[in-house]
């Protein structure tokens, strides 16, 4: 995704301020190692400003690793057979910055979620996590099948964050386009 920041309308977006946005360029949350979660329903704009940020964090000469949660559960869970996905989690965790795209978008087997948990434990105070999610955190347990790694990523998630509640409609039904009149 190429999507920048300077390309986020933040007209489209009420729940985001100006200021929040230039706090975001500043960067002082990535040195201090802060998360960012962006929660929301589908088509409010939470990738494209996840994105926007690692475009930004790389320009300022951060290493940035983006992955959608599919992939990232595919990753640790081949990590140990596959040279590929051992490549990957390495870069994973050398990364200033993990962005993890549809967080909780689908049920996790016990296994699943004791791996991210053990990768949200390794990141933690090492890398920002940028986190989108449909699902607010209250639902996670549920998700993950197991409320105490639940309440354990969140332990270690939400000790420093800010989250980003964008509950606008949606960009892509408010512009969607019609074949018929």
């Amino acid at each position: 995704y190429q999507k920048t920041l300077e390309d986020y309308d933040l007209s489209e977006q009420t729940s985001l301020s100006e200021r929040q946005m230039r706090q975001l360029k500043e960067m002082n949350w990535l040195e201090q190692q802060y998360n960012l979660i962006l929660l929301g329903p589908p088509g409010v704009g939470k990738t494209h400003l996840a994105v926007g940020v690692g475009l930004e964090v790389i320009e300022q000469g951060y290493q940035v690793m983006f992955l959608p949660m599919g992939e990232l559960t595919t990753i640790l869970k081949t990590s140990d057979y596959t040279r590929k996905s051992q490549i990957a989690l390495n870069r994973i965790k050398k990364s200033d910055l993990v962005i993890i795209d549809d967080l909780m978008y689908m049920a996790m087997d016990p296994m699943e979620a004791n791996q991210f948990f053990q990768l949200v434990d390794y990141l933690y105070e090492r890398s920002s996590i940028i986190l989108t999610s449909n699902k607010s955190p209250d639902q996670w347990g549920e998700l993950l099948g197991d409320e105490g790694v639940a309440t354990a990523i969140l332990d270690r998630l939400l000790h420093r964050v800010e989250l980003i509640q964008m509950d606008d409609e949606s960009y892509r039904m408010k512009h969607r386009q019609r074949v018929f009149d």
